[in-house]
């Protein structure tokens, strides 16, 4: 069996639309702003999400980071939830390029209530809550515009600014059947992946007021992000947000029936009805012992979060023959158990 590859959506290929795309591109040097093709992506970006303006970015990282950069103030917290990708997979980002502590929140509503109410004289200021949509530690769980709008509205009354760390809320607008603008409505900034679900083979792009975009491309060049003829992989971009937003369904359809497969097999190991998107995070201990070697073993290859979980992500790349391929893995080190 050829491998079958669920560790991230990151692993996708350009379609052949981009790479004709990325062929075609009219480029110019886009540290001076002169790119067509990165200025296109970045007005289209910023339209799609309903902001004045974008910066296109490397990676979801560096736009996460500028967004701390220029939103939260040093020496003082920023709020997000506990298993953040800011907080736990950013390599200590915020707090060595922006001199901010992180503060880890296990509720969101009532924790960013009780962070801004409870500071006292000796305790560090709150002036950023980062929200991730999809929260990719709860199996890519979708937050709503409701709840968005609640989370921003506490976040306000306690004088905090609000960033959207939304590397796949094109997943969420298409499971909550939104727009992804009415996601990132409250919010100051939201940053967003082409090379994740999108398929695109490099990027993100950072939105947000005119005013912030601009400090944050003066960041960019510091943080050693700035491009030249960037309109080469910002044409996969362009194509990316025109033809693969709505094939996301598919791959929500696959994660599900993926979780199906672990439930029936592994009972507990993971709740198929809070599948909504292309994340599925099963608690290896309910698993059989060294399921992901075993896996690999047998083609499949998933990855682990923390010491107990394993995640799979579906992604274009990912079909319905590949999914018949891992639900044989799964039936294969069942039966030796």
């Amino acid at each position: 069996m050829s491998s079958i590859d669920l560790r991230s959506d990151t692993v996708t290929t350009p379609t052949a639309e981009m790479r004709r795309a990325m062929a075609e591109a009219e480029v110019g040097d886009d540290v001076y702003g002169e790119d067509p093709t990165v200025n296109r992506l970045q007005s289209l970006a910023a339209s799609l999400l309903g902001k004045e303006a974008a910066l296109y970015v490397p990676s979801g990282t560096m736009a996460n980071q500028l967004a701390i950069r220029v939103l939260a103030s040093s020496g003082t917290e920023v709020l997000c939830p506990d298993r953040a990708h800011v907080y736990r997979y950013e390599g200590a980002s915020a707090p060595a390029n922006s001199g901010v502590q992180m503060h880890p929140l296990w509720d969101l509503p009532d924790g960013v209530r009780a962070a801004v109410d409870g500071v006292a004289h000796h305790l560090p200021q709150p002036s950023l809550l980062v929200i991730e949509n999809t929260y990719m530690a709860l199996s890519g769980a979708p937050i709503d515009a409701g709840e968005m709008a609640t989370l921003c509205a506490i976040a306000r009354a306690g004088g905090l600014r609000v960033h959207v760390d939304g590397a796949r809320i094109w997943n969420a607008a298409v499971a909550l059947g939104t727009a992804p603008r009415e996601l990132a409505a409250p919010a100051d900034t939201v940053m967003f992946c082409l090379s994740k679900g999108l398929g695109a083979p490099v990027g993100s792009v950072l939105c947000g007021p005119a005013s912030v975009i601009a400090q944050a491309r003066a960041h960019r060049a510091r943080f050693g992000g700035g491009m030249r003829q960037a309109g080469v992989i910002a044409a996969a971009g362009v194509v990316a947000l025109e033809t693969m937003v709505e094939r996301l369904a598919d791959d929500h359809v696959r994660a599900r029936r993926l979780a199906d497969a672990l439930a029936s097999r592994w009972p507990g190991s993971v709740d198929p009805g809070k599948i909504r998107t292309n994340i599925v995070c099963a608690d290896l201990p309910a698993l059989p012992v060294d399921f992901v070697e075993r896996l690999g073993r047998l083609g499949v290859r998933a990855g682990t979060i923390d010491p107990r979980t394993v995640r799979f992500v579906t992604h274009k790349d990912f079909d319905d023959d590949a999914i018949t391929g891992t639900v044989d893995a799964f039936d294969e080190i069942g039966s030796d158990e």
